[in-house]
């Protein structure tokens, strides 16, 4: 009977995670009782603890007590670790207290019918595009409001359906490009310290996450989305962050057979009955993309113009707005990367030119 009122707390209380029906159900991420900043254990204490079975990519509450908390791992193995060495067992580095654990599972509102074949998955490693990476709560709340009171603060650049604010360099929609004659000043002091979390991003391990000098700030009211596109290879180098905040979305990968969307010179219609592959994940607000290797330079990301999207046959809302950030390196030269079909240094402008205006684009 505790067990199950504990469950049922948990279910009621979190809106994020949730216990998995069948007990033998493993995750990267674990519920962890009789552990939290009301008993004397700050989340970066328990993160440093619970990193020595594996990577550790949030630490955050799991209700309203102060006293439960969702660890999450970057993958199954290192939860699975963790569990066997510390459930039921008295932890010395937390203040010798007992802990409790059990593994959960994100958790999505109610059931509505889904038209779409097209799963959604909710980790990275579920999607299994090289060099794509999706951490969960990269930032808190209050450095999410922190945030959105810095960019509300600033002037907005409206278009036709959102507005959008660029930094670094500008971002030129008609060429999709940038002027890297054009230097607008240094990114602005309230990324600071996203920037120095995005140096310690789990991929890739080198530290080009420093040298980020372009910064996008995009505002999509409900319902406004983002067209299927590449980013142009000479314009940024391999590495892109997006940090969405305020809302959720859903992000589509197309990959397509001539790495292009519209052949040279071609139309939506020339399209027709060509086969790309499709995947899809969820973007939960505070959570960090980074786009890198094949999944930067070969696949198309997309945000369909939903006001509500399906995720395993579960609706999510999205809010009335959604913010997202942007940080990408300007390149210096042309682009020698591997996928020659989708790359404009390799193959000329016909590349990026084939595609449609980028206006509800980056």
């Amino acid at each position: 009977m505790a067990a199950a009122a504990a469950a049922a707390e948990e279910e009621a209380a979190n809106s994020m995670f949730t216990r998995p029906k069948c007990s033998t159900t493993t995750s990267p991420n674990l519920y962890v009782a009789n552990c939290g900043p009301t008993v004397g254990l700050s989340l970066e204490t328990i993160s440093s603890v619970f990193s020595a079975f594996g990577l550790v990519t949030g630490v955050h509450a799991a209700d309203d007590t102060g006293a439960r908390v969702i660890v999450c791992f970057s993958d199954t193995t290192a939860a699975q670790a963790a569990y066997q060495a510390l459930n039921g067992n008295p932890c010395p580095q937390l203040r010798g207290r007992t802990l409790r654990m059990r593994f959960s599972l994100p958790k999505l509102p109610a059931k509505v019918q889904d038209n779409d074949s097209l799963s959604v998955f909710l980790l990275a490693s579920e999607l299994a595009i090289p060099g794509i990476y999706l951490v969960h709560d990269f930032i808190t709340p209050e450095e999410e409001e922190v945030l959105l009171a810095a960019v509300d603060a600033s002037p907005w650049k409206s278009l036709a359906k959102r507005r959008v604010q660029h930094y670094g360099y500008e971002f030129l929609y008609e060429t999709r490009n940038v002027d890297a004659r054009q230097f607008l000043g240094n990114l602005p002091s309230f990324v600071s310290f996203v920037l120095d979390k995005i140096s310690s991003f789990p991929e890739p391990a080198n530290n080009k996450c420093r040298l980020m000098d372009q910064l996008t700030v995009n505002e999509y009211p409900s319902g406004v989305g983002l067209s299927p596109h590449i980013d142009t290879h000479s314009a940024f180098d391999e590495l892109i962050f997006s940090l969405s905040i305020a809302g959720p979305c859903i992000m589509e990968f197309r990959k397509y057979p001539q790495g292009t969307w519209y052949p040279p010179g071609g139309t939506v219609a020339d399209m027709e009955g060509v086969n790309f592959i499709r995947k899809a994940i969820y973007l939960p607000p505070r959570s960090m993309l980074l786009m890198s290797g094949e999944g930067r330079y070969a696949w198309h990301h997309y945000i369909p113009h939903h006001k509500v999207d399906v995720v395993k046959g579960q609706s999510i809302k999205r809010a009335s707005r959604r913010v997202s950030f942007t940080f990408r390196k300007v390149r210096r030269g042309p682009c020698r990367c591997e996928f020659q079909q989708c790359c404009d240094s390799q193959r000329g402008s016909n590349v990026e030119r084939s595609c449609p205006p980028l206006e509800t684009s980056q």
